[in-house]
């Protein structure tokens, strides 16, 4: 087969026309495309005209002399391979099991992989099955009740089933195992429109099924998941891991343990750290959520296409970089979603932004946050960085008033310096609930100053988002984790043999698309280390 680029058509195309379209731009009779499948399609908003852009995997006859017609068009070129070969097969007997600790996006996929290499893997996750997590999450909206092992970041699914649910990412990918990932999620209920949109989504009611799906199939597999089962310490010989130790008093052996905690688990890298696991402390984000009408953003970004159903909600991605050193940008867009509390601790107020696949809220919300980094703002080891947040997350709670309200402020207001008493046209999302304030007296004053600075520019981008009664809600900390527990070619641990770390918690992933590809290439390394006796 062979791929083509940058085939362009009208929004309101029929698929006819699209397989005219692709017969037209190989010069081609229409009988001599024996096929093709979308595998890309993005839109350009250039020059006023709205078009779908399209790359095509074509099955063509006389495939040789169009490859010769088309010598030098990089538009054509021949459709590369993008299937999944697993490294290995797990022996008839296995002499032991890998186990895996967390169960999000990337100890899914860890999980999952090593399963269908016949690896059965044992999964600790320290939160609850998906449902019920999600009752315990709606406690915490609807009642002010914190279930500190069971919320927004801990248990089945991760953090990033109540997000946006985004499917992209800028990793660099030459294997294709993004592909993989998504392939698996289709597999598991996705809609199959996630393999070929450009920036394709699913939204949590969604995940929540498939994630079922996806832990169906490894226990099917020979795989095991153990809910509500924290780790507590790890077992250690010699330089290298024999086990880990539960709360609860038992224990599960193994040579082979993949660390997939997320970003929020931060008594295990307590614990990581006082056992002497090699971490650092890494550069991560702070700030706010900001939240618009979503037909301000739909305007500015689609004109007159807005609302067209096959551009639904419009996104947008920001960013500015102040004259203090400081980027500033826009994080984790949810078109047509809403601010959630994402706290894990008590007596803290952390927000993060979520949408259903449908995207049809009311607004649009990001987090509108500032880079800090280890060297500059916390100093002091490679844990400083939790000090830092629960000091603002804390600050944000007293600020909020208590009961897990959140502090918030008009858009207006904040660039005036002046606290806010009232709500504006824009109705906040958040709940609990909001305390209007001055978000000024607890993000730093670097922050306050490039925020500030960057909302004239942004403003030129997107028309209207310098809106006065925007709000902003606080605070917006855990973005990635503040620390990385640093491994080597081999993916294990510095100084602990046999110890996987991975995924966003470790420091080597942002998102589910990206921690689902570090899970796909920690459990090739598992299965590699384990078939060679590593």
């Amino acid at each position: 087969m062979l791929r083509i680029s940058e085939l362009k058509l009208p929004l309101d195309h029929t698929p006819e026309e699209l397989a005219a379209a692709v017969a037209d731009f190989l010069k081609v009779a229409a009988e001599d495309v024996r096929g093709f499948t979308v595998f890309k399609r993005s839109y350009d908003a250039r020059k006023g005209v709205m078009s779908l852009v399209y790359i095509i995997d074509v099955d063509v006859a006389n495939e040789d002399k169009l490859f010769a017609r088309f010598k030098g068009d990089r538009r054509v070129a021949p459709t590369p391979d993008t299937n999944y070969y697993y490294v290995g097969q797990a022996p008839a007997e296995l002499k032991q099991r890998p186990v895996v600790v967390g169960f999000g996006p990337c100890g899914i996929f860890a999980a999952l992989i090593l399963a269908q290499m016949g690896f059965k893997p044992i999964v600790l996750e320290r939160g609850k099955e998906v449902r019920q997590r999600t009752k315990d999450t709606w406690g915490l909206w609807r009642k002010s009740q914190l279930n500190t092992e069971s919320n927004v970041q801990y248990g089945e699914g991760g953090a990033g089933t109540f997000s946006d649910g985004k499917l992209y990412s800028q990793i660099k990918d030459p294997r294709h195992l993004g592909r993989k990932v998504l392939a698996e999620f289709v597999k598991a209920g996705a809609p199959e429109e996630i393999l070929y949109l450009a920036r394709p989504h699913i939204g949590t009611f969604r995940l929540v099924s498939m994630v079922e799906n996806m832990r169906a199939e490894i226990i099917a597999l020979g795989g095991e998941i153990r809910f509500e089962q924290r780790v507590d310490d790890v077992i250690l010989e010699n330089g290298r891991i024999r086990g880990v130790k539960l709360a609860d008093g038992g224990e599960v052996l193994s040579d082979y343990v993949v660390l997939a905690l997320g970003h929020s688990a931060r008594d295990t890298f307590q614990m990581l750290e006082k056992r002497g696991v090699y971490m650092e402390a890494k550069p991560f984000s702070i700030g706010v959520r900001i939240e618009h009408p979503q037909s301000l953003i739909d305007q500015a970004r689609w004109g007159k296409y807005a609302g067209h159903p096959i551009l639904g909600a419009a996104d947008y991605k920001l960013v500015h970089h102040a004259s203090n050193g400081r980027a500033v940008y826009s994080f984790c867009m949810c078109p047509g979603g809403t601010v959630v509390a994402a706290t894990s601790e008590e007596k803290r107020v952390v927000t993060n932004g979520m949408s259903q696949y449908s995207r049809n809220e009311r607004n649009a919300n990001s987090g509108f946050v500032v880079s800090i980094s280890p060297e500059v703002d916390y100093p002091g080891g490679p844990l400083a960085g939790l000090d830092f947040q629960r000091e603002l997350e804390s600050k944000a709670y007293e600020l909020g008033g208590g009961d897990y309200f959140a502090p918030a402020q008009l858009l207006g207001d904040f660039m005036a310096g002046k606290p806010s008493t009232k709500l504006g046209e824009v109705e906040p999302s958040y709940k609990p609930g909001v305390t209007m304030t001055d978000l000024s007296r607890i993000l730093p004053d670097f922050c306050v100053e490039a925020m500030r600075e960057a909302i004239p520019h942004f403003a030129r981008q997107i028309r209207g988002y310098d809106l006065y009664d925007a709000v902003l809600t606080g605070l917006e900390t855990r973005t990635s984790s503040p620390l990385r527990i640093t491994r080597g070619d081999d993916y294990q641990s510095l100084n602990v043999k046999g110890l996987f770390p991975a995924g966003e918690g470790a420091g080597y992933a942002g998102g589910i698309l990206s921690a689902g590809v570090d899970g796909i290439k920690i459990a090739e390394a598992v299965a590699q280390a384990m078939l060679s006796g590593r």
